[in-house]
């Protein structure tokens, strides 16, 4: 009997936002069917294009420099188990179909994206795989719960965070994380992995150092998890997570995970079982749980982003709220948004979140919903224009997250409950009380005590610091005013909710 050769046709594993050798579905499944598996990620031009609007590249200098530096310590991995990373610069729906072809691929391997563009960029890849006759495999990874193991269809996902969470705590096991492999294989003879561009290459200018800056994160598998076992081990944070979380400077108030979850280095269920193991050998309690809480919330805004498409990305939200924001062809509109964006509105918890964010390119979690408080329930400014500018300028971008959030202060999202607006001085008052995060960003206010740092304009001295640019409650009344108007007419759009359909099927 003659016995049919085993075919040696390498497959391709396309990175996305998954940057890791552990947990990682589609990298396990190339190696397992015993062929040559190629890892390649295309850097995509368009992610670094100008938004006409804004003035600024769709991924700035933060999240790009982070990105290079996943990429080089993702490459340094995959060598030392003697496989290599091929990256190359293009539309991924051109480079990927072409690179398989070079090499005589049969399939290829990647996780699902939800959100309309990358949607749209992994339809263009598959069709033209298709006219090859080459497949695409999708599998499920970027969350915590996976996507086979919801109680319920994506369609029918609860309307609040709450009612999901309480669903998923009482019938979800979160499944262990897959190992990382311990070899890989050569790339195929000739193939070249190809050089990692600069961000000088990508249009972009490398961000000066600012001394200001407490906790610089490095773009990488190595350094999240050295992230992981410092704080969640040697600092001991996480038996005090919910107590510290809201802090707005301390390095080790809340965990940073974020840019290395954004990007994948880290995967979910990598934390989760670092939780799950603290709590056997250290503490269980409300703090520790509370890390997963936060772990669920960025599935929630994940599961919402499927559900409703390009809802997400639209003026009215998910909720199809007719408010009449203002946009930036108005030219006050556009004067406020740019003292929003430099940080010189007279609010200081604003205005000292806003210039850590373009100094650094982050601010943290309490400080996000303050600033994006600020921008569209006081100013009324489009909400899209804030997670814009988030888009740009957060080293931790995650699409989904980023824009549900928006939409979620924005009042325009799930779970809406009314106007509600954040009183930024109250919120300073609470979570900066002796005015440490204001008088650190902001130098001119640093020599005034805390009631004066928090209420600048109070000073008997001249401070070289602008006055309110509007008054808050005023502003904010107006705005309640209208949305009244809107929500009780009727018009906020309800009925148009629904799923749209989606491309990217979640595999097991």
């Amino acid at each position: 009997m003659s016995t049919r050769p085993v075919s040696r046709a390498p497959v391709l594993v396309w990175l996305r936002h998954d940057l890791r050798l552990h947990d990682h579905a589609p990298w396990r499944a190339a190696l397992g069917d015993g062929r040559p598996a190629v890892p390649v990620y295309c850097i995509d031009p368009r992610h670094f294009a100008l938004d006409a609007r804004l003035g600024v590249p769709k991924a700035g200098p933060f999240r790009a420099r982070f990105l290079l530096e996943s990429l080089q310590d993702l490459r340094g991995r995959a060598r030392s188990l003697g496989g290599d990373l091929v990256v190359r610069v293009g539309h991924p729906e051109t480079v990927l179909p072409a690179l398989a072809r070079a090499i005589g691929a049969t399939a290829i391997h990647a996780h699902a994206e939800v959100t309309s563009e990358e949607d749209a960029v992994t339809y263009g890849v598959a069709t033209a795989l298709q006219r090859d006759g080459i497949g695409l495999r999708i599998w499920s990874g970027h969350t915590l719960v996976h996507g086979e193991d919801l109680p319920f269809d994506v369609a029918d996902l609860p309307e609040t965070f709450t009612a999901f969470r309480r669903v998923v705590e009482r019938e979800v096991t979160i499944r262990e994380p897959l190992p990382a492999p311990t070899a890989l294989p050569p790339l195929p003879v000739g193939l070249d992995a190809g050089e990692l561009p600069t961000l000088a290459s990508l249009g972009l200018t490398e961000p000066e150092a600012d001394a200001r800056q407490l906790f610089v994160p490095r773009g990488g598998e190595t350094a999240g998890l050295e992230r992981l076992d410092a704080w969640t081990w040697t600092a001991d944070a996480l038996r005090t997570y919910k107590q510290t979380r809201n802090g707005l400077l301390a390095p080790n108030d809340s965990s940073h995970f974020s840019p290395w979850l954004a990007l994948g280095c880290v995967s979910a269920r990598r934390i989760h079982a670092d939780v799950v193991r603290y709590e056997r050998t250290r503490v269980r309690n409300d703090d520790t749980h509370w890390l997963v809480v936060e772990l669920l919330w960025r599935d929630y805004f994940r599961f919402v982003a499927e559900q409703e498409g390009t809802r997400l990305f639209a003026r009215g939200g998910v909720q199809g709220l007719r408010f009449p924001w203002r946009d930036l062809q108005d030219a006050d509109a556009r004067a406020d948004f740019e003292r929003w964006t430099t940080g010189t509105t007279g609010f200081p918890l604003v205005d000292a979140a806003m210039r850590e964010l373009r100094a650094t390119g982050f601010t943290s979690n309490r400080a996000r919903q303050n600033v994006a408080s600020f921008l569209t329930r006081v100013l009324g400014i489009d909400w899209r224009r804030g997670a814009a500018w988030f888009e740009s300028w957060l080293v931790d971008y995650d699409v989904a997250s980023n824009w549900g959030n928006w939409q979620y202060v924005a009042g325009v999202g799930h779970d809406v409950r009314g106007f509600r607006f954040f009183n930024v001085y109250k919120q300073a008052l609470d979570y900066d009380p002796d005015a440490t995060f204001i008088r650190h960003w902001l130098p001119e206010l640093a020599h005034l005590p805390p009631a004066l740092a928090h209420r600048p304009e109070q000073s008997r001295e001249p401070v070289a610091y602008p006055a309110p640019m509007v008054e808050l409650h005023t502003a904010a009344q107006a705005n309640e005013r209208r949305y009244a108007r809107i929500a009780g007419g009727g018009s906020n759009g309800a009925s148009n909710r629904g799923s749209s359909p989606r491309f990217a099927k979640r595999k097991a």
